[in-house]
């Protein structure tokens, strides 16, 4: 599948942008891609496990909309901060439907971007604990409902395995999305 058939199976990110969701805080998050169209993978990051939100997730490189700033420009501005990918050096080819969180009731804008194979990152030891990569294959392959207790109460939701870390939440059901698109599963 080239670029362009990766663009015509996502949402331009104007019109993901138009979509409703629910959540006080606009946040965007970067699905940055590497090996396309060969060998497909995603870079995630495990968050530090004393952070006060999302302490010890799985997650995209992303945060919280600065004031004046466009979503796009949020998601890259955060894989710069988070893991040291440039801005420049992520090629947007689309986005995906927003998605919102429950406890911190955030509403995450995700934009597929295409990156170079054998890029390195610079994980921001405020904030990451680790980089993830993780291939299409292996992702899809990890998936798996699981009862996981959070917070005391127990639920039962998609999760997704990388190496012995475990997305769940918000990531889970963006990459559930992406998958779903690119019909990986």
């Amino acid at each position: 599948m080239s670029a362009d058939e990766l663009r015509g199976r996502l949402l331009d990110p104007g019109d993901a942008i138009a979509m409703e969701a629910h959540g006080r805080t606009e946040a965007a998050v970067l699905i940055p891609v590497y090996g396309w169209p060969r060998n497909p993978g995603l870079v995630l990051t495990e968050r530090r496990a004393d952070l006060r939100s999302h302490a010890g997730e799985i997650s995209f490189p992303g945060g919280r909309r600065d004031e004046g700033e466009e979503l796009v420009e949020t998601a890259l501005r955060e894989a710069e901060e988070e893991i040291g990918l440039r801005a420049g050096a992520a090629a947007i080819v689309g986005a995906l439907p927003p998605v919102s969180t429950f406890v911190t009731s955030y509403r995450v804008y995700p934009f597929v971007g295409l990156i170079e194979d054998g890029l390195r990152f610079e994980p921001n030891p405020a904030e990451v604990e680790s980089v993830l990569l993780a291939s299409l294959d292996q992702l899809a392959e990890g998936y798996a409902k699981r009862r996981l207790v959070r917070r005391g109460v127990p639920i039962r939701t998609d999760t997704y395995s990388v190496g012995d870390k475990i997305v769940w939440g918000a990531t889970a059901r963006i990459l559930g999305d992406l998958l779903e698109r690119l019909q990986w599963r």
